[in-house]
């Protein structure tokens, strides 16, 4: 039989959006910041020559550069003050979780609860200053080496540009803070979302001239489409599966009473590492494309072979692509999820896996079923990053169907979705106790 909360849910109506009125709020201050940050993609840096910027760009995106464009919106092929978006939050964040697995301080910050995880965004706040510095410095440098896309090139310049950067970064992390404790869903997230989904309609329209243009076939933009909407599909059940590990809790005694023992559930997901795998793989693989794009000896050398052989189709760039998201598939999930901590949570509430012994042996079944789900979840996200690189070697896309974007934007509308069906929850919740409150006093 199904609980209050899955009839509630089941019998939910968006129309009751309209007297949620803190909801409502909620949604609005989340749209406007998104607009701000929208707004800040299309001003440029001081002293940039826009058109010698669109030629550099054009030579180069299939590189990083092309990949972090991606995820700021156009931001980087328009050098605006939000180029580097939000990147170095983010690398600061992988950082400190992967120094928090094998540093005994930091572990036991994490375990302090809320005090400790404000301190260890502090740290991650210092690191994001001290990355945007880094990057920010580099892009100007690399800038003022590309010709006359600088048009006075100096020390002004670079601490202008270094300035500018990092405190375009620096807001786009306080934004997306406010957002998560304001608006709704959570602000980086939401952020980088708007940024994919930004550049969508250009591409979509793109594709639509080259087909009436002739240039592509009608067979083939068709196909896409419906490709598109199978894999989002695929991507919403493989997302949201999980393996379910039945946990029993034995009889207790509070006082004279005896409470009848419980069961309930331990989820673990399909794809606990979520898109930072591919996102990691894609990066390190785009790197030496990059480099030799900016080297001034491109097409030779060493660079220039590793660039030839890692370029988008390449027998060896896909091999390498599959299995550098499989290694970081488990890598990451090996830092999310502890199975030993897990087990010894279970052990100290009294929960037990049945037919499993407490502690170490019941922290070997997890980790054993966590290993076998893994698999499986890192070859989802191989299929979905590999079907892209094919499209684009023997389809011709003219515009990059990523694996990575895709994966990106089905799952943060799902969380976000997930958030405002909560609020909605609560909101009924919240009329039915009134409802109740009222019925009891006109019976006394």
């Amino acid at each position: 039989m199904a609980s209050a909360a899955e009839q509630l849910a089941a019998n939910l109506n968006f129309g009751a959006l309209a007297k949620a009125t803190e909801l409502k709020k909620r949604i609005w201050f989340t749209l406007g910041a998104l607009i701000v940050y929208r707004l800040g993609t299309y001003i440029p840096l001081p002293g940039i020559n826009p058109e010698a910027l669109a030629d550099v760009f054009r030579q180069t995106q299939g590189g990083v550069l092309g990949l972090f464009n991606m995820f700021s919106g156009g931001a980087v092929s328009r050098m605006a003050i939000f180029a580097l978006n939000i990147m170095p939050y983010i690398t600061a964040s992988i950082v400190i979780q992967l120094l928090t697995s094998v540093m005994p301080s930091l572990e036991a910050l994490k375990k302090e609860g809320e005090q400790g995880r404000k301190v260890l965004n502090q740290y991650t706040r210092y690191l994001t200053v001290f990355l945007a510095l880094f990057q920010a410095y580099g892009i100007g440098i690399g800038l003022q080496g590309q010709g006359n896309v600088v048009i006075n090139p100096g020390m002004f310049f670079l601490i202008s540009t270094t300035i500018t950067l990092v405190g375009g970064t620096m807001f786009l992390m306080w934004l997306g803070e406010q957002i998560t404790a304001r608006g709704i869903g959570n602000g980086i997230s939401l952020i980088i979302f708007a940024g994919i989904v930004a550049e969508l309609p250009s591409a979509i329209a793109g594709t639509l001239e080259l087909g009436r243009q002739g240039a592509l076939s009608t067979a083939i933009i068709l196909g896409v489409i419906v490709m598109a909407v199978i894999v989002v599909a695929f991507i919403v059940f493989m997302e949201r599966a999980q393996r379910r590990l039945l946990i029993s809790y034995p009889k207790r005694q509070v006082g004279n009473r005896v409470y009848e023992g419980q069961t309930s559930f331990l989820p673990l997901k399909l794809n606990t590492a979520g898109v930072m795998p591919p996102i990691f793989a894609s990066s390190l693989l785009l790197l030496p494309t990059t480099i030799a794009s900016f080297a001034q000896n491109q097409g030779t050398g060493f660079l220039g072979t590793m660039a030839t052989y890692l370029g988008h189709g390449r027998p060896l760039y896909m091999v390498l692509y599959v299995a550098m998201i499989v290694f970081f598939a488990f890598f990451y999930t090996s830092i999310m999820f502890n199975p030993a901590e897990t087990a010894d949570n279970l052990k100290k509430q009294g929960g037990f896996i049945p037919g499993i012994r407490p502690g170490e042996r019941t922290a070997e079944f997890i980790d054993k079923v966590l290993t076998r789900i893994t698999v499986i979840g890192a070859m989802y996200l191989a299929l979905i990053c590999l079907l892209p690189e094919l499209l684009i070697s023997y389809a011709s896309l003219p515009f990059y169907f990523g694996g990575t974007s895709l994966l990106i934007v089905v799952s943060v509308t799902m969380d976000t979705v997930a958030q405002i069906h909560g609020h909605l929850l609560a909101h009924q919740y919240e009329g039915l106790v009134k409802k109740a409150k009222l019925r009891g006093s006109r019976r006394k």
